[in-house]
């Protein structure tokens, strides 16, 4: 008998999943709950396990595929004989593991924030689309209206692909959950979008669904073709969503950290006692706290449905850290609640978990304001690209020990470092920014203040 498995719900809102890794091939047996298929969210990678015992028959999802929830994934052949194919009951996935929300730093792209846009669906196929159970009368069901007395439901992308197209959302009818209108609704693009005027006919996109698309040959002085899928997709598409929809804006200035030095470096042997690195993070968290309780228009994100700068009462930074399969940005919460020992500890569980890819998706998601260091390799200054929707990123740069010419008239060695902000231009004026940033930078110079800010 023949098993059809389908995605299941994943939950939180989740309409779709990209296949990242197969476990198993075609012929291949498998055991009930064996890891089956990696799934990849805009938020997570999701561990699904098989949800019977048999032979994997047909793969109908090749890497790199989009499956809505509900998509045929594969069928299975299981003992019972031959008989009609089985609907497979949807099977709880494992925990997820970490991908990034969105890129911090315009070198090192980043996770999906509270208010990220969601996945964006792809046009359905005979691959991804659930059947309809069979009636009388088998019409196809109308979409559900869009909801009367408001705007049309609609992700961003969505807005921009329908204004590109000149179609009037108000008019159209949406497929998705609640009425909310998908790509598909909007239908194939015009003629003149896919064949330029005085041009010829612009290459067709590779499918999305079905078996995988041909690599194209490698051609001479082309060293390798690398297909942008999994994390890196992901990347690509909050970057792109980020440097489009909002106005950076990146305002540099320089910190003498002299005294951060001399005291990271008494405190650091009592810290390590509980095997703790103290590296000078905790006290930049600390700074830019301060810094945002004095200038809470920055401990925002942007609700552009609602054109509405949402100022947030919480301190939830995002801390930007490096993996082998791109940047994280897992979440220190409450992070005005917390002394320099307790962010020092989480920093580096949340570090470590990130890197082993056992990050929840929860701890990749609710930032308010993210910071982004590439400690000892920081550079000299950065244009950090903003984790949206925040309006706020800080770019901190490596610690380096020049000459000054002080007020005195005396010229004598100093530690100095660079901050580099990006805020949203359209919501946060560059004066409320260098504000910002000469608070976080008085706090760094005379770091004895931040000990009046631990919880």
């Amino acid at each position: 008998m023949t098993f059809d498995f389908r995605l299941p719900d994943i939950g939180e809102g989740v309409a779709e999943g990209e296949v990242v890794q197969w476990f198993v091939k075609e012929g291949d047996a498998i055991r009930e709950d064996a890891p089956l298929v990696s799934v990849l969210t805009d938020k997570a990678n999701v561990e699904i396990p098989s949800p019977k015992s048999g032979t994997i028959a047909k793969i109908h999802a090749a890497v790199g595929t989009k499956v809505k929830v509900g998509g045929l994934l594969v069928s299975i052949e299981v003992a019972g004989g031959p008989g009609p194919a089985a609907t497979a009951k949807p099977s709880a996935p494992t925990a997820p593991t970490a991908v990034p929300a969105a890129s911090p730093v315009a070198s090192a792209p980043s996770t999906p924030s509270p208010a990220a846009p969601a996945a964006r669906p792809s046009t359905p196929s005979a691959a991804t689309t659930p059947p309809r159970a069979a009636s009388p009368a088998s019409a196809t069901p109308a979409p559900a209206p869009a909801p009367a007395g408001g705007p049309p439901l609609a992700a961003p992308y969505v807005r921009r692909l329908a204004a590109e197209r000149g179609v009037d959302l108000s008019r159209v009818r949406g497929s998705g959950p609640g009425g909310r209108i998908t790509e598909a609704d909007l239908g194939a693009p015009p003629a003149s979008a896919a064949s330029p005027a005085g041009g010829s006919a612009l290459p067709s996109p590779p499918p999305t669904g079905g078996a995988a698309a041909e690599t194209p040959p490698v051609s001479e002085g082309v060293r390798e073709r690398i297909p942008i899928r999994g994390i890196r997709r992901v990347i690509a598409e909050h970057m792109t969503e980020s440097t489009h929809r909002a106005a950076h804006f990146t305002y540099v200035e320089e910190v003498d950290v002299s005294e951060l030095v001399h005291v990271r470096d008494r405190m650091a042997k009592h810290v390590e006692k509980q095997g703790v690195r103290l590296s000078y993070l905790p006290f930049i968290v600390k700074g830019v706290v301060a810094g945002l309780r004095a200038h809470p228009h920055l401990n925002a994100t942007m609700d552009d449905e609602r054109q509405e700068l949402v100022v947030r009462s919480a301190y939830h930074l995002g801390i930007a850290t490096q993996t082998a399969d791109g940047l994280l940005v897992p979440v220190l919460r409450d992070a005005d609640r917390k002394s320099l020992t307790q962010i020092a500890q989480e920093v580096q569980d949340l570090a470590e978990r990130g890197r082993a890819g056992k990050l929840q998706r929860a701890e990749l998601s609710g930032s308010t304001f993210t910071i982004s260091s590439l400690g000892a390799l920081g550079g000299v200054m950065a244009t950090p690209i903003l984790n949206y929707p925040e309006v706020g990123i800080l770019g901190v740069h490596r610690i380096q020990r020049r000459p000054v010419y002080r007020a005195d008239g005396s010229i004598g060695p100093a530690e100095l470092m660079n901050l580099s902000i990006s805020l949203d231009h359209r919501v946060i004026d560059g004066f409320e920014g260098a504000q910002f940033l000469a608070t976080v930078k008085g706090y760094l110079e005379d770091p004895h203040q931040l000990f009046a800010e631990l919880s």
